[in-house]
């Protein structure tokens, strides 16, 4: 399970407020909200979630550093589980033409507005229960997706991205390094049910059986 880190440079580009998201507004209701995945927590306030959740290119170097890392060429299949309005799939297809893409989200919303061009190749679907066969796809991505998940659930989705993968997988989840990580990250995340630290996801990762590669994204 090497330690492979494509995430970083673009997630410590946005600043932000971990107290003031903590205390502007009722955080039991924001999660609440955020917790429908629907319209309020991609594109309304902020305090629900992205605070508006557009395609403006940012995916596109993480794209191409995937696509280099695990030489993906054409008719290479990829699955992104939780892939959201799927702005990263879009990048992958743009990096390498002739990628064959799938992405499966629990969010109806985000699959609707997610981008036209690649809209048919995404679902609805659990990250526990993955809609595909054995050994279907050369690379299973997730991103930022599967601390959002209770224990139960979080096991299954695991042995789900190492069945359905026939070589490559890359996952990344949300962790903490020291007590202010752990507070900052708190504060921030209002979909989350799993805050472990980086040896407690390790050991999911072994429990399950996951081979695939991995990174944390931390909230300084």
């Amino acid at each position: 399970m090497p330690y492979k880190d494509f995430l970083t440079d673009l997630h410590t580009s946005t600043k932000r407020d971990y107290l003031k998201r903590m205390t502007e507004y009722p955080k039991a209701e924001s999660i609440t909200v955020a917790k429908r995945f629907d319209k309020d927590f991609w594109d309304g306030d902020r305090r629900f979630g992205y605070g508006g959740y557009r395609y403006d290119g940012r995916w596109r170097s993480v794209a191409e550093n995937i696509a280099a890392y695990y030489g993906l060429k054409a008719g290479s299949r990829v699955l992104d589980v939780g892939c959201g309005k799927a702005f990263l799939l879009y990048e992958l297809t743009q990096a390498v033409p002739g990628l064959d893409v799938a992405g499966i989200d629990i969010s109806q919303y985000a699959l609707d507005t997610a981008k036209e061009e690649i809209r048919d190749c995404l679902q609805v679907a659990d990250a526990n229960s993955l809609p595909f066969e054995d050994n279907s796809f050369d690379l299973v991505i997730s991103l930022n997706t599967l601390h959002n998940l209770f224990c139960p659930d979080l096991y299954k989705a695991l042995k789900e991205m190492e069945r359905v993968s026939r070589k490559d997988k890359y996952l990344v989840v949300e962790s903490y390094r020291n007590e202010q990580e752990k507070v900052n990250l708190m504060c921030w995340v209002l979909t989350g049910e799993c805050f472990f630290a980086p040896h407690e996801w390790e050991w999911w990762m072994q429990l399950t059986g996951y081979t695939g590669d991995y990174s944390f994204i931390y909230f300084e």
